[in-house]
Formats: structure tokens, sequence, C-alpha cells
């Protein structure tokens, strides 16, 4: 009977991921690491609101089997690339040093397909730096998730997503052989496939592309 923590329980992965943890025997707590307290109640959740520019101050709750990290944004909703990058990279870092430290068995990140620290694009080489950071750090079991264009239901409207997203409908077919990995992809696939990657105990640095999430779930 494990305790999970999840960082980003509000967004689209996050919260699918607390449903099936909640759901899941292997867990016996969950807890949520949130800014503003989620309108939940589960025998199994705890929450603890935290200031993530400070998470130093809660290292002593911040324990367990696993930690989760489903933090991110945007541009529109955060337009500088200072926050930008304190929520993409600098949380999900301190994090993982959290949980090397308080002995945490296992760290799972939510990237973002074509991460890449040499990038051009802001978006793509943040999330290669974030990676890269984060496998430096001494945790026994380390999962990186690049989903590509998720499909869900999300709580903000993203007009030109939900457009890509019917696109996606007819190109996906298209996508075969090493362009399967470009095709979209249901967040509660990853959501589960990170619940079934964390009941494994396998140790070691594993990286999914989108095409090899959709096998995990």
């Amino acid at each position: 009977m494990y305790k999970a923590v999840i960082a980003g329980a509000s967004g689209l992965i996050g919260g699918l991921l607390l449903e099936q943890l909640l759901d899941q025997e292997g867990y016996a707590e969950v807890l949520v690491l949130v800014r503003k307290k989620l309108n939940i109640q589960h025998q199994k959740l705890k929450q603890l609101i935290v200031d993530f520019d400070h998470l130093d101050d809660y290292e002593n709750q911040i324990n367990g089997h696993a930690l989760f990290c489903c933090l991110g944004t945007t541009k529109s909703k955060t337009p500088d690339e200072n926050t930008y990058r304190k929520i993409d990279h600098d949380y999900p870092v301190q994090l993982a040093k959290i949980g090397a430290k308080n002995s945490m068995q296992q760290y799972h990140l939510v990237s973002a397909l074509g991460a890449d620290s040499h990038s051009k694009i802001f978006y793509t080489r943040l999330k290669g730096e974030t990676e890269e950071d984060i496998k430096r750090i001494r945790i026994d079991s380390i999962h990186i998730y690049q989903p590509s264009l998720l499909v869900g239901n999300r709580h903000e409207k993203r007009t030109a997503e939900r457009f890509v997203m019917v696109l996606a409908k007819w190109i996906d077919p298209l996508l075969v052989g090493s362009l399967k990995k470009y095709r979209s992809i249901n967040a509660a696939t990853v959501a589960k496939a990170m619940v079934h990657q964390s009941l494994k105990n396998k140790p070691g640095i594993f990286t999914y592309p989108s095409d090899q999430i959709k096998n995990l779930a």
C-alpha cells in the first residue's frame, strides 16, 4: 500500500491521474500539492496548500513511494518567459530534489513530444532542459512521458487546440510507422500509463514517446 504525491492535480492529466490513483487499491494515500483546495473529497485524499516558490518549506510532507509531476502552463496564460520557466522547469526540478532527499523511490514527469534541450524553440528547449536536469537527480526510478497532442475535456477553452483536435481525427490514421508517435493521445491514457508504471518498481531512467505511452496504458 503506497503513498503518492501529485503536483498539478488541477490540470488535465493531473486531474485524471488523481481519479485513477484514488481508485487504485495499491495506493493507500494520495497527497496533492495545490495552490488552492480542490473541490474533491475522498478518504485517501490529502490536500496540501503550497507556495510553489517556497517548496522547501513543505519538504517534510512531500514523501512516499511515487511523486507525479504534471505541472505545466501555456503562453496565453503565462506570456512572461521567466515565469513560464519557473512553472515548467524550476518547480519540477525542485520537487525531484525534494523527492530524492526524502528517499522517494519514483519520480514521474509529464513532458512533451519533441523535447530537446538544443532546440531553437523555447517550449521544446525548456522541456528538454527540464528532462536533462531531472535525470541528474538520484532517484531510483525516473519515468518521463512525452505525449503528443492531448485529447480530453479541459476546464478552460482553447479554441485553436479544439480545431487541431478535430483535424487530428482525420490525420491520425495517416500517421503510420515512425510517424505513429505524432498521433493525438487521450489524457486518460497518459494517466493510466503513469499509474501502471508506478506499480512495477523498475529501477532506471525511462522515456516514453507518445506511441509507447499507449502501449503502457
